[in-house]
């Protein structure tokens, strides 16, 4: 069975013009299904039946996957099947009649605005590594850019002479991003201080920098926030993706329509944006429950 992953990821490269990052995602949740499904006997897509894949999605429960994860599995595997049937290689898609799991609603986590403050202040010093971390922080709340995308950024996509850069996201579709005057005069320092010091070379044509010189990996900006949240004296849970949330929210809250900020955080669907709406007046909720006489 191994040999149509092979196929289909191939297909979700080339005809569907994936990420590397989601083909991974595919692969991890396709392949553990065709492990499932050859020490139950089946070998080719004929024999698997729809009992195979609710048994499947059973044993993720059981081990503990969360639905929103099993969710996300049954997908690829729907996606699996499709290609089969569509190719030629299946007569039947066995997860036609399988229900998804349902989803508990669930809001993003963002920081107030307050917290946004206290969190930028944090790198304060006037070394490279403070000087690239508050331009990171700065530019990633300016923009709601994803941590993949802040990573990804070069020199070029930069026009700080007319505020906005330039970023592909999901499906490698371009937008343009406002960066804002605040965001623009710290990157401005960055550029004219700590890159050079960071860029050993001379030669990287990446924006933002390791402390080696090298490309910064996801991880790496992961561990640089949650570091800087704990500095600021912020106790949730954070992540590069709190901040894109907080951009949205923020934006809402202050007045943006929803399709601007749908642009700028690259959504495909108008739906996906509008979850923000749901956490700027669960915000109002609380804020009136706090501090109304009778709230």
């Amino acid at each position: 069975m191994n040999h149509y992953l092979d196929l289909f990821l191939s297909y979700l490269l080339v005809e569907k013009g994936l990420t590397r990052n989601t083909l991974e995602a595919y692969s991890r949740d396709v392949g553990g299904y065709l492990g499932y499904l050859e020490q139950e006997g089946c070998r080719e897509p004929g024999q698997v039946r729809p009992t195979h894949v609710a048994s499947y999605i059973a044993l993720l429960r059981d081990a503990g996957h969360a639905p929103r994860s099993r969710a996300r599995a049954l997908s690829a595997l729907r996606m699996f099947h499709r290609f089969l049937l569509v190719e030629g290689h299946a007569t039947e898609n066995p997860t036609a009649v399988i229900e998804s799991p349902r989803l508990p609603a669930k809001l993003p986590q963002v920081l107030g605005e307050a917290e946004v403050d206290a969190l930028l202040r944090v790198p304060a010093g006037n070394d490279s590594i403070d000087v690239r971390d508050r331009a990171m922080l700065e530019l990633l709340y300016a923009t709601g850019l994803r941590v993949s995308e802040l990573v990804s950024l070069r020199l070029t996509d930069l026009n700080l002479v007319a505020g906005y850069l330039v970023t592909s996201g999901k499906g490698e579709k371009e937008r343009l991003v406002p960066i804002g005057e605040s965001a623009g005069r710290v990157l401005a320092e960055y550029l004219q201080t700590a890159r050079s010091e960071l860029d050993r070379t001379g030669e990287s044509r990446v924006l933002f920098l390791s402390r080696l010189g090298g490309k910064m990996s996801r991880q790496a900006f992961w561990n640089i926030i949650k570091k800087r949240a704990l500095q600021a004296g912020i106790r949730k849970a954070i992540s590069p993706h709190t901040l894109r949330h907080s951009f949205a929210t923020h934006l809402l809250e202050h007045g943006a329509d929803l399709r601007s900020v749908q642009l700028m955080l690259g959504h495909a669907d108008l739906s996906t944006t509008q979850i923000y709406t749901h956490v700027s007046r669960e915000r109002l909720k609380k804020l009136h429950q706090s501090l109304h006489p009778r709230g």
